[in-house]
């Protein structure tokens, strides 16, 4: 679904063309893999029924916008078809994708074809159809085939997309939803899938105007806790007179609205009736579809090794270009098909990882999607003095005019190089131009760095960067390097110690050493190798001592994962601290 986000934002032209379908159930499935991930390494057999319905409960609380809600309904659906069942056949399987979209149908307020609704009502045919099937390939094979005519045919039923050129958004998602599942049983743990490339220069979502009867301005959402909460029927009944789009979903003690309305307030007052409202949302979709035809000044680009985090890379809209992992003689993009929560499993299945820089054609392509949308790239890259990612970030710009992309050499890496991503960011936001921010991030660049350290050796040893005879003597006297990033952008080692303790102890000490006196405009950034509680308490620490501006904590991407290993971590600085005055005379604060 992360792949093909851009495309399905693109299409987006129904019921209202906002252009947020692809982030909204990219976010949606984004917190049920997380839910699921949580649930441990795969090591322990957990029944399917608590499996099921771990999927169900996150797709509840992360659904996000109408097509989120409406996959959200077929995943609670499909999760009660399971019901206890500890396997299921395809039979089985056929029963509970009938339910899926039966909750589904259930859900909506106004249900239509030539919507996910359609797609998933010819999926569930199919699957009971193919119920006999012994092969589960062979099975969602089918699924998805007559998933993706059904796909193919919503044009025909619903006239603002045969006037737009385009298939349902929400329904494309579904069938991508299924693609991966068919994958999944066919490949195993990772599935490799294509990116969806824009398909044409112009956003349908853009060129669409919104259909008079549909012309509310908020898409708003809302999130209910009560042991006694209304039938869904009766929200919908209740919801009515305020808007359209409704769906409603609920499970145990939890209820989800989705609607389009002029009046959010009144819409949370109703809903405060039902029982406690946990979270409310109102997106003004006028001022998106005034967005999507407004071309923006400035438009980011960086690498996947920023290790900037999801949601602020779907928040900014940045473009990243994923590095390449080998694991096994197979090729991944980092990050798009392999997480770091899966990499790391697979580290400790002791499997071995080999990394390789993106291609020119890759930041090429990330490039043109960026042009499409913005007068000027900004690409902020990975060290030139670690990788030759820079090389071919730079090779690839030469292909475009030069007054339209620009490549930044960080001079770091991870959270480091992520910083200064979302310092530019804020700079575009504040109206500054380009070579403005350009020579505002060399500046914060100068006088920023990081400091961390490795738990063990040996995948440095792998990669080539540690000698065998040295780490084996630094196993055996426990010893953890410290190193820095330096101002040209390379690693130097600035110590050993003896200890995990130790280690934390000197690198807080260097921090301090670096942070005195303390900068009025600082963030950090905490990056880690599956550590993730001792990263929260490093956070809070940090905090409390620093008082930063930000303060990001990541898991390091796969690609640095594979030189660093588990148990790695460091600490990342940016001092914005001063002005660069040779950067008066632009239209900035």
């Amino acid at each position: 679904m992360a792949a093909g986000r851009d495309e399905l934002n693109r299409i987006n032209v129904f019921p209202v063309p906002d252009g947020d379908t692809g982030t909204n159930m990219c976010l949606t499935l984004r917190a049920v893999a997380g839910a699921l991930r949580d649930l441990g390494d795969g090591g322990t057999r957990l029944p399917l029924p608590y499996v099921a319905e771990t999927m169900a409960q996150a797709s509840v609380r992360g659904a996000r916008g109408n097509s989120g809600m409406m996959l959200s309904q077929f995943l609670i659906g499909f999760r009660e078809g399971i019901g206890q069942r500890l396997r299921a056949s395809a039979s089985d399987l056929a029963a509970a994708i009938a339910l899926g979209f039966e909750r589904l149908r259930a859900s909506l307020d106004e249900p239509l074809e030539g919507t996910i609704l359609t797609v998933a009502r010819e999926a569930a045919d199919e699957a009971g159809r193919a119920r006999g099937e012994s092969d589960l390939r062979v099975f969602m094979s089918r699924i998805v085939n007559r998933a993706d005519a059904a796909l193919q045919h919503t044009p025909e039923l619903l006239a603002a997309l045969k006037s737009a050129g385009v298939v349902d958004a929400g329904a494309k998602g579904f069938v991508r939803l299924l693609e991966g599942v068919k994958r999944l049983i066919e490949e195993g743990h990772i599935a490799q899938g294509a990116v969806d490339r824009l398909s044409a220069s112009t956003s349908a979502a853009a060129l669409t105007e919104v259909a008079a009867e549909r012309d509310y301005r908020y898409c708003t959402e809302l999130m209910v806790r009560s042991p006694s909460l209304p039938d869904p029927a009766a929200v919908r009944a209740a919801l009515r007179p305020h808007g359209g789009s409704i769906v409603v979903l609920a499970t145990g003690d939890l209820l989800k609205a989705h609607l389009h309305t002029d009046a959010p307030d009144a819409v949370f007052q109703l809903a405060s009736t039902w029982g406690t409202l946990e979270s409310t949302k109102a997106d003004d979709m006028r001022a998106q579809h005034q967005a999507l035809q407004t071309r923006r000044p400035i438009a980011f680009v960086t690498d996947t090794a920023s290790d900037l985090p999801d949601e602020l890379a779907l928040q900014y809209d940045v473009g990243l270009v994923p590095t390449q992992l080998i694991v096994e003689e197979r090729s991944y993009r980092d990050r798009l098909e392999l997480t770091s929560g899966e990499f790391f499993r697979r580290l400790r299945a002791g499997l071995d990882a080999s990394t390789s820089q993106p291609a020119p054609q890759a930041f090429t392509d990330a490039y043109q999607d960026a042009v499409r949308a913005a007068d000027h790239v900004i690409a902020i890259i990975l060290s030139s003095a670690l990788s030759g990612t820079f090389a071919n970030a730079e090779a690839a710009a030469r292909r475009f005019d030069p007054a339209r992309v620009t490549v930044v050499d960080s001079r770091s890496a991870t959270l480091g190089e992520g910083l200064l991503v979302v310092r530019g960011v804020e700079l575009a936001a504040a109206g500054w131009q380009p070579d403005a921010i350009v020579r505002e991030l060399q500046r914060v660049r100068a006088q920023s760095g990081g400091f961390f350290t490795v738990d063990n050796l040996e995948r440095l040893v792998r990669s080539g960067r540690v000698g065998r005879g040295r780490a084996w003597l630094g196993t055996k006297l426990n010893l953890k390097p410290v190193m820095a990033l330096t101002m040209e952008g390379k690693i130097e080692p600035v110590g050993r110690v003896r200890g995990r303790n130790a280690a934390r102890q000197r690198i807080l000490e260097l921090l301090d050493r670096a942070l005195t006196p303390r900068p009025r405009g600082l963030r950090l950034g905490i990056a880690h190798g599956d550590i993730p509680e001792f990263a929260e308490a490093l956070r809070a620490e940090l905090v409390a001592r620093y008082r930063p501006m930000q303060c990001l904590v990541s898991p390091v991407t796969p690609v640095i994962a594979a030189h660093a290993g588990i148990g790695a971590w460091g600490v990342f600085y940016q001092n914005e601290d001063g002005t660069n005055a040779t950067s008066t005379g632009y239209d900035q604060p």
